[in-house]
């Protein structure tokens, strides 16, 4: 038996996992990670990265006792910092929602790049911005430009590194040609010669060394894969890698990734996609609703009890809709915060109900539904710009303890839903450790239970909730009526 290492270099713990080819976790490893926050500030130690990484990779390693075959490293999506020629960090680590930089001079040079790679805008807390001002910030003449995870691949390996193009994706590479826009970072000032290489995750970047052997304990001589961003990895380690399926995730927000042959143009710029292993898309978006309205809406509920509570209520009765005693069923547009990111962009967009919930159990079961309808409308909207939607949708994310929102969610988007096992961003980086991900994957991501709709039909407050969103100026009519016509002619 042998065993693949996958790391989840994460923003309050990194996580080291070794997993059997059958998928059986022979052995974890995990450790704290500390962050400085003030304000639009958020940094890390890129030491302590280190550190703790080799020590929950020794705890996972020595737990697993077999041979180890490959390892993958993931981390946070936009997190960067300046080392020197050696490898050592000049600067913290300004973590991927650090704020305090200004995204406005790379979106006017770049911004022709940006579009035609889908995405349309850079942010402040991405990490060509933060770059900007590092660059800015630092005295020392002779810097170099590291990822989270290209830091801790330098010490694994021993020598500087490529990046992957998933982290790289931030830092604006130019994921069609798969190489960095340097007429656009010319333009900006920035050397080309502070700049790793980039290959595609799953590349080898080197083997393990002999110092790093001994802090991780790690065999020197293992292979070290390019690794991804932590979403990217969790859509791995959740088994959506084939065109048209998708991983859906409901935890605090909502996020969906799947797989597409083409890139994905969206006028509005709310989806944008990274590139896979074998050179396909992994399209995705995040929307700010999700569980996160239930913690803020119900302080001090016991969540658990209402869901119970609402699954006797409401479940069981295929022809009556979840979450309702009547046949207008109370939605609440679960917004975790003001502001929606996807399926429509709405900056000022605010919570709403429609209805009165009686007491907290309709309050709570008016939040799911919510949710589930949002959830629906991604799907509706992907359609619209051509993703295919038709494969496997996998559901992970805090909110599959729920069996009520699960087959809520089933019952709304009138498919089965499929849910893993395991679906971690270190179980991803362990099918991506193991060589071809969708060979891989087939034996190490385990289904635990697909669940079939109910037969309930809940199109009706579907479209009211579609209808209430146009009709506040939120999302685009031609959206709406795609969501209409998908809805009516199923």
């Amino acid at each position: 038996m042998s065993a693949w290492i996958g790391i989840d270099l994460g923003t309050q713990s990194v996580r080291a996992m070794a997993v059997a080819g059958d998928g059986r976790v022979l052995g974890t490893g995990s450790r704290p990670l500390t962050s400085h926050r003030d304000g639009p500030r958020h940094e890390q130690d890129p030491e302590q990265w280190w550190r703790e990484l080799a020590a929950a990779t020794r705890e996972a390693v020595s737990a697993a006792g077999v041979p180890v075959e490959g390892v993958a490293v993931a981390a946070t999506s936009g997190t960067i910092l300046l080392t020197d020629p050696s490898g050592r960090p000049l600067t913290p680590a300004l973590m991927y929602d650090d704020r305090r930089a200004d995204a406005s001079l790379a979106n006017e040079v770049g911004g022709h790049v940006w579009e035609r790679l889908g995405y349309r805008r850079m942010q402040p807390n991405w990490a060509l911005p933060k770059l900007l001002w590092l660059l800015r910030e630092t005295r020392s003449p002779d810097v170099r430009l590291a990822h989270q995870n290209d830091f801790v691949n330098r010490r694994l390996t021993g020598h500087r590194v490529a990046t992957d193009l998933s982290n790289a994706l931030k830092t604006g590479v130019d994921l069609i040609e798969e190489r960095w826009p340097l007429d656009v970072f010319d333009a900006l000032d920035i050397p080309a010669g502070i700049l790793p290489g980039v290959v595609r995750p799953g590349t080898r970047l080197g083997v393990v060394c002999a110092a790093a052997a001994e802090e991780t304990g790690l065999p020197a001589g293992t292979p070290v894969i390019a690794g991804t961003t932590d979403g990217c990895a969790a859509q791995l380690g959740a088994g959506a890698l084939r065109p048209g399926s998708w991983n859906s995730v409901l935890g605090t927000t909502l996020v969906l990734k799947g797989v597409t042959k083409e890139l994905i143009h969206d006028p509005l710029g709310v989806v944008y996609s990274h590139r896979a292993p074998d050179g396909s898309w992994l399209p995705g978006g995040a929307s700010s609703t999700g569980a996160g309205a239930l913690t803020r809406d119900l302080p001090g509920r016991d969540l658990d009890a209402l869901s119970a509570q609402a699954a006797t209520r409401y479940g069981g009765h295929p022809g009556r809709p979840p979450g309702t005693r009547s046949l207008a069923p109370v939605v609440t547009y679960p917004l975790v915060s003001r502001g929606e990111r996807f399926p429509f962009a709405a900056p000022d967009a605010e919570t709403f109900t429609l209805g009165e919930p009686a007491d907290d159990v309709e309050r709570y079961a008016a939040i799911l539904l919510g949710a589930a309808f949002v959830e629906r409308l991604c799907f509706d909207y992907l359609d619209l710009l051509g993703a295919p939607v038709d494969g496997e949708i996998i559901l992970t994310g805090g909110a599959t303890r729920s069996a009520y929102w699960t087959r809520l969610r089933a019952d709304v988007l009138e498919r089965p839903v499929t849910l893993r096992e395991n679906a971690e961003p270190a179980l991803g980086m362990a099918v991506l450790a193991g060589g071809d991900p969708a060979a891989a994957a087939t034996t190490m991501v385990r289904t635990k239970a697909v669940v079939e709709p109910s037969g309930a039909d809940l199109r009706e407050p579907y479209l009211r909730f579609v209808a209430e969103l146009e009709r506040r100026g939120w999302l685009d009519p031609a959206a709406a009526a795609h969501a209409r016509e998908r809805t009516t002619t199923r």
